[in-house]
Parts: structure tokens; C-alpha cells; sequence
């Protein structure tokens, strides 16, 4: 097996200069760091990550702990995260906390006590054993989709997610402007910041159309298909039912057109729907889904952006980074078919202790 000073014999250059080379450490000149490159592609040279980790105490490894990877839009995500790993050279430990409280703790210890340099996580509705293992023991760490604030109300770690309020609220006045008066939110489980975020946003648009709250109308379908038919269920069984829905993200949206499909009823015919997170088969669906949807690869890719920079300057304040969704205009609203339209949400001023991301 080829060693760092078969390379550097090959190349003509000192094994300091491979090695800043390979680490990224220094800058080379560019027919330097040609030549190196060359005599690794020749000679096979593969790094021994054990041993570089021994010496800088860097795995260059990152933990990832979200729930529900089979759900597409944590499924993308993690691609996102797995791409902007790999281009910063990378490798990445996943674990599934099954939004349970205790085990998510036990997930952080066990990927931490794999000494990654540090993590990604999607906390759970209720963190504090989380917070207090991560604040312990003083692991870098980026909270993902979902935030979780100080008591002063500025982010505790760094923070990246999409806009939750406004693009709701474009769902509800859109609906209000067709004409429905009664418009119910299917929201997710409570406690998540997502989920607080979209009910401000339905509130939002309410009064925007001009419509009364009627706290019957918000049920919570515990962000999974299961607990949204029932709640949907529950809904069509109130003496006035909604005649349009929101759903709050995408596998409760299965599970609102279960409930529909149950009762007999159709979408948009009998009932609009609008839903908060796009998927790939959104338009495949009879009617296309109308919905807002997340820059889902980008939120993993500036994640790890995100940690990166954490790593680089351990003491830098804590920020949250919110990144812009885009309306999808389809027909389950309603809305007579034409060539879909998708429109980029506006990006709401920044406040001091959060930033706006960029989507490509």
C-alpha cells in the first residue's frame, strides 16, 4: 500500500506538502498541487483516516439524528447532507431518534461517543434531555427544520430551516380568496416548531381573508398519515364542516385523502385541499396538489455549510438560517387546470439574530 512519502517521492515534493495538499491546510501552487494529485491517482494512495484522526483529533466525520428517514422530505434532506459532506470531504454517521425524547438522547451519545466532529439533528417536541446532553458536553451542533429557542428567545445552537408562517398563511388567503369560509388545518404534532409556525400562519391568513378562528377547525394529525385521517375524520364530522383543507406537511396529506376517500367525498368537488410540503407525485395525483414546497436538499446542504462554519470559530453567537419556499399552483384548490405555476416566496426582513439563506 502506497504511503504518504511514496507520493511524495513520486511528485517531487515534501510529505508536508502532500499533506497540505490532501488536508487542505495551505494553499499550493496550482502545478504543485497537479503534481501531488497525479502521483495519488498513480501510485493508489488512499488516506488512513484513523491515523490522521489520532493526530488532529478530527474524524471529519458528521452525525445526522432525524426522524422518519423514510419520509420523502427528510429523505431529500438527507441527501442535501450527504452531498454537502462528501464535497467538504465528509463522511456521515445517521441515526433515528423515532421523535422519541429518550431515545433521540441515546442516538446523540452513542453518535457522539463515535467522535464525530459534530452533528445535525431534527429535534424532537420535547429537547430538554437533548439540550442538556449537547450543552454538557459542549458538541458542536446544528438544529435542523425544527427550532429551538433560548429563554431569551435568540437560538441556543445554530439553526437552519425553511419559512413555515407566511407560506401557510399564502395557503389560507388563497382558499379565503376562492370563496371558502370555513377552512380547516390539519397541523402537526405539537410542541415542533413547524407545527406553532403553521398554525400562526393559518391564524395569519384567516384574518387576512377576513375570517373568524374557530379552534374546531384546528385539528392535529401528529405530523404522520395514521393520526391525520382521524383528525380529518373528525373534522368532517362537525355539524358544519370545513369546505377546504390544509394540511401540514406531506404524509398528512395521505392521510387527509384517506379520511376524504373514506367519506365519499371528492377533491376539489366537494373539497379543496392545499398542503404544506410538496413530493415528487404531487402532480400525479387526480387532482394535482396545490402546495408550498421546501428547498429540502438546500436546508441539508446549508446545514452542513452551517457546521463547518461552527467548527471553523467555535465562539461565534448562534444563528438561525431560514431559507425560502415556493407556492406550487396546481387544481386541488380548485383553480381551473393550466400549465403549472410555481412562485418563490418573498424573504421577510431578517431579524438581528437570524439570516436568510439563498436557494440556487
Amino acid at each position: 500500500m502506497a504511503t504518504m512519502a511514496d507520493v511524495a517521492r513520486s511528485a517531487g515534493v515534501s510529505v508536508a506538502t502532500v499533506s497540505h495538499v490532501l488536508n487542505g491546510t495551505r494553499p499550493v501552487l496550482p502545478h504543485t498541487r497537479q503534481a501531488v494529485l497525479d502521483a495519488v491517482e498513480e501510485l493508489g494512495y488512499t488516506t488512513n483516516t484513523l491515523a490522521r484522526s489520532l493526530v488532529t483529533a478530527r474524524t471529519r466525520s458528521i452525525g445526522l439524528a432525524v426522524s422518519a428517514i423514510s419520509n420523502p422530505y427528510f429523505t431529500e434532506i438527507l441527501q442535501g447532507v450527504e452531498a454537502s459532506a462528501l464535497e467538504h470531504g465528509y463522511s456521515l454517521l445517521i441515526a433515528d431518534p423515532h421523535d422519541d425524547p429518550e431515545h433521540e438522547r441515546k442516538v446523540v451519545q452513542l453518535l457522539h461517543e463515535r467522535r464525530v466532529d459534530g452533528m445535525i439533528v431534527a429535534p424532537s417536541a420535547e429537547p430538554r434531555g437533548l439540550l442538556a446532553y449537547l450543552g454538557r458536553h459542549d458538541v458542536p451542533a446544528v438544529f435542523l427544520d425544527r427550532l429551538v429557542d433560548a429563554p431569551d428567545g435568540g437560538p441556543c445552537f445554530d439553526q437552519v430551516c425553511a419559512d413555515n408562517a407566511e407560506p401557510t398563511s399564502r395557503l389560507v388567503t388563497h382558499l379565503a380568496g376562492l370563496g371558502h369560509r370555513r377552512i380547516g388545518l390539519v397541523a402537526g404534532r405539537p410542541g415542533l416548531s413547524t407545527t406553532s409556525e403553521r398554525i400562526t400562519g393559518y391564524r395569519t391568513g384567516l384574518a387576512f381573508g377576513g375570517l373568524p378562528y374557530d379552534e374546531r377547525l384546528l385539528v392535529h394529525g401528529d405530523s404522520e398519515s395514521a393520526g391525520a385521517e382521524q383528525a380529518t375524520a373528525a373534522l368532517l364530522s362537525l355539524a358544519v364542516p370545513p369546505t377546504a383543507l390544509v394540511t401540514g406537511n406531506n404524509a398528512m396529506t395521505i392521510g387527509a385523502l384517506r379520511a376524504l376517500r373514506a367519506h365519499g367525498l371528492s377533491v376539489p368537488g366537494d373539497i379543496a385541499l392545499c398542503c404544506f410540503d410538496d413530493f415528487a407525485w404531487a402532480d400525479l395525483f387526480s387532482p394535482r396538489l396545490t402546495a408550498v414546497a421546501q428547498p429540502s436538499r438546500d436546508i441539508g446542504a446549508q446545514a452542513v455549510r452551517v457546521l463547518l462554519e461552527r467548527l471553523a470559530e467555535p465562539d461565534r453567537p448562534a444563528r438561525t438560517v431560514r431559507l425560502p419556499c415556493t407556492f406550487v399552483h396546481r387544481t386541488s384548490c380548485g383553480c381551473p387546470e393550466e400549465p403549472e405555476q410555481s412562485v418563490r416566496f418573498e424573504q421577510p426582513e431578517q431579524s438581528a439574530q437570524s439570516e436568510r439563506g439563498t436557494v440556487a
